[in-house]
């Protein structure tokens, strides 16, 4: 069938609206009509460092209604509301244990280039597209293994949702499923962006009596304090490690760190008290930690996080039904744009003007 796609042709090019083909759904898969997907930071690092090959088809946080089933499919029919997450095999060690963010083959699933079944299922003319996390959500209808489709509300406004298969899902899966913190435990998050917000309101519903936030736009911090954060620092202005040890009592029990930027990610060490942990949720380069001071000497825990090691169809409903008894506000983070506007909505991302953009399509 004919869509309409962003197609990304070639490292760091602007999004493409352009017609494509893509072909109907195996036996264990359904197609699925796209109707709004959220924009990530991974969206944008793919766009220009080539994740996956190009020409490729972004977008892996899709939300929409399901057309049509594979014959193979018994839990999804058509006409459910559906969220899109990551693709996982179902069938190694750490799916079977409750962990598919670290399948076994997840990079090849979700950056590959390809369905689960090696073929490609996207095609302009003769040339190839590859797909993305198992589905691709930048485009009009995309094809996902059923494995991967969480069944979601229907009372609740299906444009909103999209964020939850990603950003939410890893922010607030970072600090329910890993770091569990205790009740009256202090937790600091650095980067409040949609993965930081959601980890603040996850440490506000867990009980945490000190949540600290950290970035360096004033805008930001004020919305973390609205939800849930009780101290905001800006990095750019005080000594966040000296403020947040001097408020907690020698330093916080948990931390997550969304940033990636090395800096930031050795504050967020250096800020626990001794036995802290902290999660590692941003894409992080290369960099230099000194083990024994840092982690070792006072027997901290650096992990890292992927999706915020969720079953997403058991997570996804959960974090539905904190929304709708108003203790996930996850809405005030989205602001929508229109598909065609969708190079508008990364650069907004990019420069701090919007906390988490979400395309919808007219």
């Amino acid at each position: 069938m004919k869509i309409m796609a962003a197609v990304t042709h070639s490292k760091g090019q602007p999004f493409s609206l352009e017609e494509v083909t893509l072909s109907g759904p195996a036996t264990n898969e359904v197609l699925i009509r796209i109707v709004a997907t959220g924009v990530c930071h991974t969206d944008a690092v793919a766009r220009d460092l080539g994740l996956s090959p190009y020409p490729v088809i972004l977008g892996h946080e899709g939300a929409g209604i399901v057309e049509q089933v594979g014959r193979n499919v018994r839990d999804l029919e058509i006409g459910d509301h559906v969220v899109l997450s990551f693709a996982h095999c179902g069938k190694c060690e750490n799916c079977l244990t409750g962990h598919p963010t670290v399948c076994r083959v997840f990079n090849d699933l979700n950056f590959g280039g390809r369905m689960e079944d090696h073929t490609c299922r996207l095609r302009q003319g003769d040339t190839e597209l590859s797909s993305f996390f198992g589905q691709s959500s930048f485009g009009t209808y995309v094809i996902a293994s059923a494995r991967n489709v969480v069944k979601v509300d229907k009372e609740v406004d299906l444009a909103l949702l999209g964020p939850l298969g990603c950003g939410i899902q890893t922010g607030s899966g970072t600090v329910f499923n890993r770091l569990r913190p205790g009740f009256g435990d202090s937790l600091a998050v650095y980067g409040c962006g949609a993965v930081g917000l959601s980890a603040i309101m996850a440490a506000k519903i867990a009980g945490c009596a000190q949540i600290f936030a950290v970035d360096v736009h004033d805008s930001r911090l004020q919305l973390a304090k609205e939800l849930g954060a009780t101290h905001v620092f800006n990095g750019s202005q005080v000594d966040v490690v000296r403020e947040i040890k001097a408020v907690s009592l020698g330093g916080t029990h948990h931390a997550v760190e969304t940033t990636g930027v090395p800096p930031v990610v050795r504050q967020c060490l250096q800020a626990l008290r001794p036995l802290g942990q902290a999660a590692i949720v941003g894409v992080t380069p290369e960099m230099t930690i000194d083990v024994h001071n840092e982690i070792m000497a006072e027997g901290k825990t650096m992990m890292g996080v992927i999706e915020g090691d969720a079953v997403p169809r058991l997570f996804i409903p959960k974090l539905i039904e904190y929304y709708k008894a108003g203790r996930f506000p996850f809405d005030r983070l989205v602001r929508f744009y229109d598909f065609k506007d969708i190079n508008q909505a990364f650069e907004d991302s990019k420069q701090g003007i919007t906390v988490k953009a979400v395309l919808k399509w007219n």
